[in-house]
């Protein structure tokens, strides 16, 4: 790590500027495209439902399209290697458009759901190439703003999908909003060409590593423990699958540790802060889970309109993408050190503002006071999360394993969004006393979660500490 905590970050206009703005644009635009398509598919649900029925299966639109995310980001670091940038990205974005398409035209639920498979798949590849393509394609002076740009998609996707799947779904044309979404796709590959390198020399290509299937395989099974623990409606049930799932990670690490193609790098493995970036890392994204049940609470306890809760679902999207791009002009080593460590604690304190309002019948003064602590708590996570992703790029030398270790970022996320959904299920489904008293545990369970962060986020600048000079600030 000592080439991220010693050189002098690049500023935004070197990112954005002319020679990189479109290598810029690719890599937000493939976490974008993931992003909004899954935020306007949840739209859409309805409407196609009523189109083409298959309502039993409505739970699993959703589910597999995370199976398929989490299962091929596994594979992104051996594709890159194998191919290259440019091609990866090409093909990515050509399987994207194919599932794309194919829900467009879907004349069945069960055909649609293949159509979802083929999204997902190719929607964690997009998400996972994010990452991986800024440690390829960029200097490393600009892989904190990098990591902010396309951290910020998913904010910015909150309130792009809910809005685009309304608007599309209001007036009977669902169908034309898959479509749009692959010329979208269309045009993003016209400026591959110019924005992405090709493959390296032959004298300068790593070994190309093989792709981790028994990872892969345990991932899956985790994801699809995960998902199906989300629909169920009994909470033993649900607290069964979200225990197996818990289970099957638990051996995805050890089977993970020994195996010659692993998804997580070496050096997790090893002494060292890089497991604890990680693991801050997942908390923080399970954290924000807690978010996927404003909108219901929104109109349930302040009664809110479906479209104006949508909208207050997005606030902790948005304090997450403000904050995360203030933090990445940050450039002092020591307060980027303090900023991580405080992270899981100023989520705490923002849902810990949510659990002391929350109550039936809320008034605008207090739904405003929740919205302050949403804010908070996406604050928490953007103040952090770009200069974790740019230091777990920077954890390791060895050119193989650094792809794997940005390339690994996205499945954490995948994986800890998955079990915060679970976990926010359980909570909700466990709870008794009506929507305000479930609401209120649901803020308080997950503050608690993020506070447990603290040991990570504080043991994951260590190493960075040691690197810094003393009068650094």
């Amino acid at each position: 790590m000592t080439e991220t905590a010693t050189v002098q970050p690049g500023s935004w206009r070197d990112l954005l500027g002319r020679e990189r703005l479109r290598t810029a644009i690719l890599l937000a635009g493939g976490v974008g495209l993931y992003a909004t398509n899954e935020f306007l598919t949840i739209s859409l649900l309805p409407s196609a439902v009523a189109d083409i029925g298959g309502q039993r299966f409505y739970a699993w639109v959703i589910a597999v399209y995370l199976i398929g995310s989490v299962v091929a980001a596994t594979a992104v670091n051996p594709l890159l290697i194998r191919f290259g940038p440019r091609p990866s990205y090409l093909m990515t974005l050509a399987i994207f458009a194919a599932g794309t398409l194919g829900c467009a035209v879907a004349p069945s639920m069960e055909l649609l759901l293949v159509a979802r498979t083929l999204q997902g798949a190719a929607g964690g590849m997009l998400a996972g190439l994010g990452y991986a393509l800024i440690n390829a394609a960029l200097p490393s002076r600009l892989w904190t703003r990098a990591s902010a740009l396309v951290s910020a998609m998913w904010g910015v996707s909150v309130i792009i999908g809910p809005a685009m799947g309304g608007v599309f779904a209001q007036f009977g044309i669902w169908r034309w909003a898959f479509g749009s979404l692959a010329i979208l796709t269309v045009a993003m590959a016209v400026l591959v060409p110019g924005a992405l390198p090709a493959r390296k020399p032959e004298d300068e290509r790593p070994p190309i590593p093989r792709i981790p299937l028994w990872s892969l395989l345990l991932l899956g099974l985790a994801a699809l423990a995960i998902s199906v623990a989300g629909v169920q409606r009994a909470p033993a049930a649900t607290v069964a699958f979200l225990a197996a799932g818990a289970a099957v990670v638990g051996l995805f690490l050890l089977v993970d540790r020994r195996a010659g193609a692993r998804v997580l790098p070496r050096a997790t493995f090893q002494p060292g802060p890089l497991k604890w970036m990680y693991v801050t890392l997942g908390l923080l994204m399970a954290a924000t889970m807690v978010d996927m049940y404003v909108p219901l609470f929104g109109q349930r306890l302040a009664g809110m309109v479906p479209v104006a809760a949508g909208f207050f679902g997005a606030v902790l999207a948005v304090g997450w993408t403000v904050s995360e791009i203030v933090s990445a002009s940050v450039s002092g080593p020591r307060t980027v050190i303090r900023l991580v460590a405080a992270a899981p604690a100023v989520i705490a304190v923002g849902l810990g503002l949510g659990a002391l309002v929350l109550g039936e019948h809320l008034t605008w003064p207090m739904v405003t006071f929740w919205a302050v602590g949403l804010f908070i708590a996406g604050a928490g996570v953007g103040v952090a999360w770009p200069h974790l992703s740019a230091w777990i790029m920077g954890a390791v030398d060895d050119p193989v394993e650094a792809g794997t270790a940005a390339a690994a970022i996205n499945t954490v996320q995948l994986i800890s969004g998955a079990f915060g959904a679970g976990l926010a299920g359980v909570v909700v489904n466990t709870t008794y006393g009506g929507d305000a008293t479930a609401a209120r545990w649901l803020f308080i369970v997950f503050a608690v979660l993020a506070i447990a962060g603290l040991v990570a986020s504080t043991r994951s600048g260590l190493r960075t500490a040691q690197l810094t000079p003393d009068g650094a600030r």
